[in-house]
């Protein structure tokens, strides 16, 4: 049976909820620090297969994953994303490099980020690359709602997750055609799958941003 709200919805982040989806949704949180511990193919399969639960535009479903598990070829990928992802932060200027890093990529430490084994996967045991093909208007959309299915399942199975959008970089590299992503495809987006080895706190959502008409 279908379990529904025991109270209405609050404004206070540390409600609880009766309600599982609800939740998972408030207790979801980016990850980026993982224990040394494979995730099971047939987890990684549930996840995924989540995702392809999600809406699209004219039900296209465009979503396609590459799945990577091999901890040197994540930090190799890491790492050429990194240089990429430096040197285009070095062209906004030097005045707005610091800036740019800690409000855009969240990384308080600066540049040294870049100097770490895994700065953009965070160690993390699992990376999906995720594609489509062709140029619908709609592709990222629906592939931020896909995006989304999967980091909630994944958190309602003990798995931990984080968005990577500087994933798309590796395009832009040499280690790209090692992935073997045919030319019509193009990656929006790439999640970090694991078993999480942190708890970061909820943010403060904003709350004047509802307009009823």
């Amino acid at each position: 049976m279908e379990t529904t709200l025991k109270k209405p919805v609050a404004r206070n982040l540390n409600s609880v909820y009766a309600n599982n989806t609800i939740k998972t949704i408030y207790e979801r949180r980016a990850v980026r620090k993982y224990i040394d511990k494979p995730v099971e193919k047939e987890v990684i399969e549930q996840i995924v297969d989540a995702g392809r639960m999600a809406p699209s535009a004219i039900n296209r479903q465009p979503w396609k994953f590459y799945v990577l598990t091999d901890k040197k070829e994540i930090k190799t990928y890491s790492k050429a994303i990194g240089v990429v992802a430096l040197k285009g932060i070095m062209k906004t200027g030097v005045k707005s490099i610091v800036k740019t890093i800690k409000g855009f990529l969240h990384f308080s430490h600066g540049i040294e980020f870049f100097k770490a084994p895994d700065p953009v996967f965070h160690n993390a045991p699992v990376v999906i690359f995720i594609t489509s093909a062709g140029k619908s208007e709609w592709a990222q959309l629906d592939i931020g709602m896909c995006a989304q299915n999967m980091m909630l399942a994944a958190k309602s199975i003990g798995i931990s997750s984080c968005p990577i959008g500087l994933a798309k970089f590796i395009e832009n590299t040499e280690e790209y055609s090692k992935l073997n992503i045919p030319a019509a495809e193009h990656i929006h987006l790439a999640i970090i799958l694991g078993y999480g080895d942190e708890n970061p706190e909820v943010h403060e959502r904003k709350k004047n941003n509802i307009v009823y008409l």
